[in-house]
């Protein structure tokens, strides 16, 4: 596959490179670029404070810090550093459980409901300009794929 003709890798020579050596410094560099436009956006906090928004949000019970990091993928040390900024700006607060009070839960505050609901229809906008062209077939594959190799990458 040549790898060359897109646009943004234009000044790169790939050589004989793998597509799956190709993939991962790939996603890596997506992510990177992802983040940048995403801490400009919000502003106020920063993608990867968001990212643990968003994850607590999906969490059926409000989590512990191991839940999160188990979710965001992440270490327990790099979610604390995380979580303890969120709560400095008040979009979360950390409470005893009530069944188990070893057990610490994350909750997000009324802060940060509000600038979810404040930013929701400005970052739909941002998402469909970012898969515009990209049909759900694509988008589908693709999910399926990463999940399939991140499956791999827990076995190693």
């Amino acid at each position: 596959m040549n790898f060359n003709d897109e646009t943004t890798y234009k000044n790169v020579d790939f050589g004989d490179m793998p597509p799956q050596t190709f993939l991962l410094g790939l996603l890596s560099a997506f992510e990177n670029r992802y983040q940048a436009v995403a801490d400009k956006f919000f502003q106020e906090i920063t993608w990867k404070q968001f990212f643990a928004v968003i994850c607590i949000n999906l969490c059926k019970e409000s989590p512990t810090l191991n839940d999160l990091a188990e979710v965001m993928g992440s270490s327990h040390q790099n979610v604390k550093q995380i979580l303890l900024k969120l709560e400095r700006t008040g979009f979360v607060e950390t409470r005893r459980d009530e069944s188990d009070k070893r057990k610490q839960r994350i909750y997000v505050t009324e802060k940060c409901m509000r600038f979810c609901e404040t930013h929701h229809t400005q970052s739909q906008i941002m998402m469909g300009k970012m898969f515009e062209g990209v049909d759900e077939d694509a988008i589908i594959t693709t999910i399926q794929t990463i999940m399939k190799i991140e499956e791999n990458l827990r076995s190693l």
